[in-house]
This record gives structure tokens, sequence and C-alpha cells, in this order.
């Protein structure tokens, strides 16, 4: 049995509300450009697949109002609803996402019963997100690139090779940072929303008709004439809400008010009126079904929308890709993934990261996708999954959260929690359906996430519990070794896992070295449930007599950790630390499998293999090369 707990220290009280300082229009055009762009690219193959898809429908005037009906108030219900008007409210401290929320609703709620369960949703999630994050830059570029076949037949052989390249290109500039590409984002997803609004338009003049639609009275005829069928085309109905996550998860960015405003003035209008557009399309032209979102623009625009499409459909990956990045830092911090590079490509805006192994892992995953799938429909298969149980997920959580921590009514907490989960309950059942014809992809994705995230998290339970067994009482060892050992000038620093204890590159040092310094800082690193950590609150020294300090550093989950330059800040340690008397120490375990109580031994081998694999304690505490010393141990997990 996997056993996840989050920590809390109770220090959440101090942390200021951490979020953006720009003004609100500002703010609202850039969450335009990266919190919509997934869902903003939706229109480009969402009704399509709602007819040609896996379960193809009959393209008569039932079934174009059922499905549009049904686009409408799944965009209302999920979208509007669900995440601008209620989740966005679930912030932790100005942050959002999964893990934000699965902190928040730990940090409230404390250690108790519900804490594992809690946890494990809020990893699945996780999981989830990842497989999410591979299939969106796969589809978006693609169905976008496939414009290209309206505008001439010929250009068929030229999507995959014109596709990949985009991909590799994408990926390949994310080193340099998106601080530049980013101004565009914003301004050029308004005019795309821009030209969504205008396509549909031209496209309900010629059958105004459409509009009736809108009725939910159609959504639940389409039901009655056809439930099979009915229930069968929600899988691809909600990929016309895929990227309604990013809402949460982005809300640290961009602020709850930036991005209700982009949905409910920009958004969402925009979006309704091109989807009413197609419709209308497809009420006097049924062929057009193969590509409606192209084919309402006239001829001579059909490139220019494909060049435009792509823009954004670049956008919406840059999207993820960054959430990708945001979601592993988290993981790291929070003690869910083993330490990685992570670079800052920003010196203005601390969000701004690049994660080198995730970035080139993504790409690889994605070309795999790309030439496996070959088409955007294919791969409309595979999405779907991913996206509706992660929202299954935080409705789930949600219900925690309004009765644990919002202390709703039980009556009200019960009504809005279960009327999420039916209606994300329904749309999830009929994703799976879809595991044969590519769903099992994002789930075999999160499979492998997922026990990454818990190997982790657990090994690194067992290996603290078992350098514990044998740990000495601080007093103890101070005692014993204050005036029997030589003392020398200068200043050293063990790092330590937990705050008790001796940690074992003390040990091992004293027993190879025989001497100790002068000024000795037992150091503990910690990351709090809370995303940035206040400075002025952040150390915690204890004079331990005889030069001996006990030093605890507290992070957010989102902050960087930087121990020399918070340790040139600090005084109240037996002085300054001086950089060329200061020398780091730092324990590296080698751990060996073994039958004693814990994981299985193919996890206990994985574990091993991620220990290994990680980071090192140096470049991820950004402590100097030249005065870092380790010492390693091994031991049985």
């Amino acid at each position: 049995m996997t056993e996840i707990t989050l920590r809390d220290t109770g220090q959440a009280q101090f942390a200021p509300l951490h979020g953006p300082q720009e003004s609100l229009p500002t703010l609202a055009l850039g969450a335009l450009g990266v919190v919509f762009g997934d869902i903003g690219t939706s229109p480009l193959y969402a009704l399509k697949e709602s007819f040609i898809g896996h379960h193809p429908l009959t393209v008569d005037k039932a079934h174009i109002f059922g499905v549009l009906s049904l686009i409408f108030w799944t965009m209302m219900l999920i979208v509007t609803i669900k995440y601008v008007f209620v989740i966005l409210r679930a912030d932790n401290k100005g942050e959002g996402g999964s893990l934000a929320l699965l902190a928040l609703i730990n940090r409230k709620l404390g250690e108790n019963r519900w804490s594992g369960g809690i946890a494990m949703l809020g990893l699945i999630a996780t999981a989830l997100f990842y497989g999410d994050a591979i299939i969106t830059p796969a589809i978006s570029v693609l169905s976008a690139v496939e414009g290209l076949t309206v505008v001439h037949e010929g250009m068929a052989r030229l999507v995959l090779p014109i596709s990949i390249v985009i991909l590799i290109g994408l990926f390949a500039i994310q080193a340099r940072g998106t601080a530049a590409v980013g101004k565009l984002f914003g301004p050029v997803m308004v005019v795309y929303f821009l030209v969504l609004a205008v396509l549909g338009i031209i496209g309900i003049m010629h059958a105004p008709e459409i509009l009736w639609a809108l009725n939910p009275v159609y959504a639940i005829d389409f039901f009655l004439i056809d439930p099979k069928l009915a229930f069968l085309a929600l899988g691809s109905v909600v990929l016309a809400v895929t990227g309604a996550e990013a809402l949460y998860a982005d809300m640290g960015h961009f602020g709850r008010k930036a991005i209700m405003m982009s949905w409910i003035y920009i958004a969402l209008p925009c979006l309704l009126l091109n989807y009413l557009g197609q419709s209308a399309l497809l009420l006097h032209s049924p062929t057009a079904v193969e590509s409606p979102f192209f084919l309402l623009a006239p001829e001579w625009a059909r490139l220019p929308l494909v060049i435009l499409a792509t823009m954004a459909t670049i956008i919406a990956s840059q999207a993820v890709i960054s959430g990708a990045y945001s979601v592993s830092q988290q993981a790291v911090q929070l003690g869910f993934l083993p330490r990685m590079r992570i670079l800052h490509t920003s010196a203005k805006a601390a969000g701004q990261i690049y994660v080198p192994l995730i970035n080139w892992g993504l790409l690889i995953m994605v070309i795999m996708l790309v030439l496996g799938f070959e088409s955007s429909s294919n791969l409309a298969a595979a999405y779907g999954i991913a996206v509706t149980g992660t929202m299954f997920i935080t409705a789930c959580m949600l219900g925690v959260l309004a009765s644990t921590v919002w202390k709703w009514p039980p009556v009200v907490a019960f009504i809005v929690t279960g009327t999420f989960l039916l209606i994300d309950g329904l749309y999830f059942a009929s994703n799976v359906t879809k595991i044969p014809d590519g769903g099992w992809f994002p789930l075999l994705v999160a499979a492998i996430t997922f026990t990454l995230l818990t190997t982790w998290a657990t090994g690194r339970r067992l290996m603290r519990e078992r350098l514990q067994e044998g740990a000495i009482p601080i007093e103890l060892f101070i005692r014993s070794t204050a005036s029997s050992v030589r003392r020398v000038v200068g200043t050293s620093v063990f790092l330590a896992s937990t705050a008790d204890g001796i940690p074992p590159s003390l040990l091992h040092n004293l027993k190879h070295n025989h001497v100790l310094h002068g000024r000795v800082v037992i150091l503990t690193v910690t990351t709090e449930q809370i995303p940035h950590f206040p400075h002025e609150n952040r150390t915690e020294v204890t004079d331990l007599g005889h030069g001996f300090y006990r030093m605890i550093l507290r992070y957010g989950f989102m902050d960087e950790v930087d121990i020399p330059t918070e340790l040139a800040g600090i005084t109240s340690a037996g002085g300054a630390f001086k950089p060329m008397e200061t020398s780091y120490f730092l324990a590296r375990q080698t751990l060996i499998a073994s039958q004693r109580p814990g994981m299985a031994i193919w996890r206990e081998k994985l574990f091993a293999g991620m220990v290994r694999n990680a980071e090192s304690a140096m470049e991820f505490f950004k402590l100097p090369t030249n005065r870092v010393i380790e010492l390693g141990s091994q031991v049985e997990i």
C-alpha cells in the first residue's frame, strides 16, 4: 500500500498573497493568449469530430441542433459556472492547479484519515495532466496544418512533415524563454478570436435559425431520439472545453478577475459565434463536415486562416508546455519527483522557467504521437479521457474543499458537487469507450507518471525512516564531541533531510577526518504547502551551544532554493557566513533494494535508479562547486 502525506508546519499564516501586479486589462490580454490558447483552438476539430469521428452522426438538422446545444451548455456548465465562478475561488495564496489545491486542502485539514486518499486524487490528476500535455501540441498543430488540404488537396502529403518541423522548432526555442514571444501571444489571440467571431457571424447570416439550437430542449431531444449515439457523442463534444483546466492552473500568473474578464467578454462569445457559424454552414452544406472551420472562410482567406490558426495552436501548445514545467517544479518541491535541473529564463518573472528533461521528453513523445496517429481525427480518440478524468477529480476535491474548508451547508455542498460529478462523470464515461481507439495512450502515460510520483514519495519516506533508525540525539552528540574533538577555523554546513538527529554526512566526516569546524550548522530545507514563503519568516535558527547551530530554511513550493544567497543575509547563527570560509557537506546514499518491509523490489530498484539520476544537491541548492564535500554511504530500503 502506497502511503502519501503532505507535511504542514503551521507557518502558512505568514504567507502574503502572491499574484500578478500588472493592470487588469493587461492581465486580461495576457490571459487571452496563454490561458485560452487550448480551448480557443478547439473549433478546429471539436464540431467536426462530433460528426465524423469514431462514432459518426448523420449531418441533419436534429443532430446539428443537438450537438450544438450540447456544446453550448457544456461550455456554460463546465467552463463558466464550474471553473470561472466556483473553482477559481479555490486559490492557494493566489495559485491554482491540482497540486496547489491538494496542498491547500491538506494545509487546512492537517493529518486525518482522509489525507492519503485526497493526496492520491491530486497525484492522479497530476499524472493525467502529463498525458494531456503530450496530446495537446500534437492534435492542435496537426488540426491547423491540415487546413492546407482545404487550400489544395495536393498538400496532404506535406501535413506531417510541416507539423513535425513546427513542433521541433517550438520545443527547441523553449530554452531561450518565452518572455519576448509571450508579448505577442495576447495580440495574436485577440486577432484569432475576432476572426472566429467574424467567420461565425458570416455563417449565421446564411442560416439564422441556428440560434434556436441554444435551447437546451434540443440537447434533450438528441438523447431521446438516439440515447446511445448521444452518449457516445459526449466524447467528442467535450473536445470543445479541453483546456478548461488551464483556467485554474494559470490563475497565479494572471489572477481570477483577469481570467473571468477574458472568458466572459472575449473568449466565450467568440467561440460561441464560431460554433454557431460552423453549424449553420452544415445546415445548408452537409458535405462541409470534412472541415467546417476552414470552409467557413471564403476561398481567398483560407491560406491566411491556416497560418493564423497555426500560430494560435503554437500558442496553445506553448501554454501547456509551460504548464508542464510549472507542475514539475511543484512536484519536485513537494517531494513527488526527484531533483531536476530547473532554469529561470526571465530575471523579472519568477514563473518563467525551463526544465530540459521535461522539454525533450515531451518532444519525443509528441513526435511519436504524430507519427503514430498521423491525423487529428485519429488523435481525437486519444484526446478527452485525460481531460475529463482531471475534471472529475477536481470536482471530487472541490467537494472536500466546499464542505470542510469553505464550510458550505451540507445540502448546498452535496447538490453543487453532485451536479458537477454527474456531468463530469458522464463525459468521462463516454470517453472511456474511446480507450481501444487511442484513449489508452494518455492512460498509459498517466499510469507511468503516477508510479514515478508515488514511488519517489514513498521511497523518500522509507529512506528517512532507515536513516533515523541509527540516529544519535543531537544533545548527546554535542556533549560527547564538543571537548574531545579537535576544532578548526571556519564554518561547516551539513545538509540534513530532517530537522531531528544528526545528519549522516556529519557522522561520516567525524569518522574519517576526526575534526570539526569552529562553527557547525545543521541545515534543513523544507517546502511548505503554500506557493511562496515570505522571506522575512524563512529562517529559523536554534543555538545548540559549543558552536553548533540548527537552522531551518522554509520555501514555498514555487520558490527557487538558493542556500548561499539565503545564508549571506543571516547573522543570527554565530555571525556572518563568509563564502571562502564556509564548506558544505552533503551525504550521497547508495540505495540497496532489500526484502525489508517497504515497497515491492521492482519499485525499490526504480527508486534507487531515480536517486542515481536525480540532479545533485549541489546544483539544485546552488552551492559553490569549490566549497562542497560529498560523503557516501549505503542504505537498505
